[in-house]
């Protein structure tokens, strides 16, 4: 499944849609302004939200925090320092990691669990301008995860 995401448009505050390829509207991203840490509600296409992203305020290194129904999912935090690539840790509520790395800031990079690729961020395939896609690669990965990791790690990436 490949998604469409407009990169003008990850800011707080701001709303905007991801997409799929036929331009079908999926998932809302909603932005919450005013609130002292980055917040950010990821909704289905009938508004019904399926997590919720939250700077966590007291840590040494920027992380972010994934929940679902009011409990905690996940933990996104930088995992190591490198002038090329960026590097990301993703720690599941039940100990799992997932791992992220490439150029965030580009929007070339790729998450993997277990040494298996399971989305690929990229604005290679696409020609719109200001856009990049995430095409999940397994079809029974958590999408609303993957994508709430995406705008974490780029949320991360960008306050660095």
């Amino acid at each position: 499944m490949r998604l469409l995401v407009r990169e003008r448009l990850f800011s707080i505050g701001d709303d905007y849609w991801i997409e799929d390829a036929e331009g079908r509207k999926l998932f809302l991203v909603d932005g919450k302004a005013m609130r002292l840490r980055d917040t950010f509600e990821l909704k289905d296409s009938e508004g019904r939200v399926l997590v919720e992203l939250r700077q966590k305020l007291a840590s040494l290194r920027g992380t972010m925090l994934i929940e679902r129904g009011g409990k905690e999912l996940a933990q996104v935090k930088r995992k190591r320092l490198s002038l090329l690539r960026n590097h990301y840790r993703v720690t599941l509520v039940d100990g799992t990691e997932m791992d992220v790395s490439g150029k965030v800031l580009d929007r070339e990079f790729a998450i993997e669990y277990d040494g298996e690729l399971l989305a690929q961020i990229s604005r290679r395939w696409l020609t719109i301008r200001d856009t990049y896609g995430i095409d999940v690669v397994r079809e029974d990965a958590d999408i609303a995860l993957l994508i709430a990791v995406s705008i974490c790690v780029i949320v991360l990436a960008e306050k660095e």
